[in-house]
């Protein structure tokens, strides 16, 4: 039986990131004291995986306005990466950093590796502030994400991690009611 990555501890790794022009190294410790994304795609120049990082890139001002940091992965290289932010009108307005994985560790670490590809599924992982993943979702490789979907989950996540006790309803926004679970709501939902 699979465990779930839920509520888990991400693992250590240690990369090369393209961001703000420059390489950098980045760890698991880099995701620790804040809340993160990290949002793994199969590879640069190709389709679908464009119009998810200019999505995400698009919603990227909102998410650092909710003390969220964003990290892209692929298994390519962060030279790649550099090669395609010059390239492409849409990756070039990306500010996040974006992740060399050419080894796939990371890829594995999240389990959404393709290993007879060498690839990585469309994994979307948040985490909080403590390092544990609090939401999962994992795509086949023909079926785009939604970055507004992904806010508004995090908003959850973050609602609920400040709130004990109370949980959020299905497409709960910021300022709707949330529920507290106790035997008196059994049935009347």
């Amino acid at each position: 039986m699979h465990q779930s990555i839920i509520n888990s501890t991400i693992k250590p790794f240690s990369a090369t990131a393209f961001h703000n022009g420059d390489f950098h190294p980045v760890t698991e410790q880099d995701l620790l004291g804040k809340w993160s994304v990290v949002f793994f795609y199969p590879a640069d120049f190709t389709f679908v995986c464009p119009t998810e990082l200019g999505d995400m890139a698009d919603h990227y001002e909102k998410l650092q306005s909710m003390g969220v940091e964003v990290y892209s992965v692929s298994t390519d290289t962060h030279f790649t990466h550099k090669a395609w932010h010059a390239s492409s009108d849409t990756i070039n307005k990306i500010q996040y950093p974006m992740i060399g994985d050419p080894t796939g560790a990371i890829t594995r670490n999240f389990g959404v590796m393709i290993e007879e590809d060498g690839l990585a599924l469309r994994g979307t992982f948040v985490i909080n502030p403590e390092g544990e993943i609090k939401v999962a979702e994992v795509h086949d490789l023909g079926i785009g994400r939604s970055a507004s979907e992904l806010v508004r989950k995090i908003q959850a996540a973050q609602y609920v991690a400040t709130h004990d006790g109370e949980v959020c309803p299905a497409a709960w926004q910021p300022g709707e009611a949330t529920l507290a679970p106790s035997i008196d709501l059994v049935g009347k939902i």
